[in-house]
């Protein structure tokens, strides 16, 4: 397919993708790139190593990993094709981390949404404190509005991957939620805190007097995936936590934990942490 072709493609694809989504016309280079993607390597992993000794192995391990096995080169760079791959990573990564959660995705999402002392991206990038507090609107309106001395308090973080937490939240949420529930565990209403760091959820907790506060934040995006988020959970967290007090569950995403089933085992996992009433290393050390 010549380069021609390829363009007329990708903008009828686009011009399909915002006739069947009108209330979001713009579109993100991270679609352009998944769009491209298609339509230039109709098949991912592909041997790029020229007269391979064995390519049954090659092969074999591009099957059970997205890293770059295999690829081959030209002279000292990479081929051309596996070079505009890893662009169009490269670009989905930053996407993920400067775009942000649209608004429209908060609408639908319908919970309440808080901030903490960041100002914009440049800032909670650059100082990390500046994500760990609420801004004094948000916490006056937690103080006022979430319910207290609830078991389990659940936050939303754009942390650094909006893309991740708009493909996973919708159907990690509601498992949680509904696992939460058939185990007779209560819980506070879910917040979304833009621009927030794990630490946040500490001060969160200390407002709502929970036992356990857990938070579904974007990690830091790849090039083998930008949508992949993280649970972080800690019980009854106090001005002496630490990080090794937190227990983590990593790579939520379609190509690692379906987000289903993180909902699902999450949901157990804290009914655990109730019953030790500890978390991290200590929880680890328990079970």
């Amino acid at each position: 397919m010549d380069i021609q072709a390829i363009v007329k493609q990708v903008m009828e694809e686009l011009e399909k993708t915002q006739q069947t989504n009108p209330v979001n016309s713009t579109v993100s280079k991270e679609k352009v790139g998944e769009i491209t993607r298609d339509l230039v390597f109709e098949k991912k992993n592909v041997v790029g190593v020229d007269n391979p000794i064995d390519r049954e192995t090659i092969e074999k391990v591009q099957s059970i990993t997205s890293a770059r096995i295999g690829i081959g080169r030209t002279g000292t760079r990479m081929k051309t094709r596996e070079y505009l791959d890893f662009r169009i990573d490269h670009a989905a990564a930053q996407d993920a981390v400067f775009r942000g959660v649209s608004e429209e995705f908060l609408a639908e999402l319908k919970i309440p949404v808080l901030s903490s002392i960041s100002k914009s991206m440049d800032e909670y990038l650059m100082n990390l404190d500046s994500g760990r507090k609420l801004d004094d609107a948000s916490r006056k309106w937690a103080e006022a509005n979430i319910p207290k001395n609830k078991q389990v308090q659940i936050i939303v973080s754009d942390g650094l991957s909006s893309t991740g937490i708009e493909a996973n939240v919708p159907d990690l949420l509601p498992a949680l939620i509904q696992g939460l529930t058939v185990k007779n565990i209560s819980t506070g209403d879910p917040v979304f805190i833009k621009r927030s760091r794990v630490w946040i959820q500490d001060e969160l907790a200390s407002i709502v007097n929970c036992d356990v506060v857990i938070s579904l934040i974007g990690e830091r995006p790849g090039l083998a995936t930008s949508k992949s988020i993280s649970a972080y959970l800690i019980y009854r967290p106090n001005e002496d936590t630490v990080e090794a007090d937190r227990t983590v569950i990593s790579n939520i995403h379609d190509g690692g934990i379906p987000p289903v089933e993180a909902g699902a085992y999450l949901a157990d996992l804290i009914a655990d942490v109730l019953k030790h009433k500890a978390s991290g290393v200590k929880f680890a050390q328990l079970k």
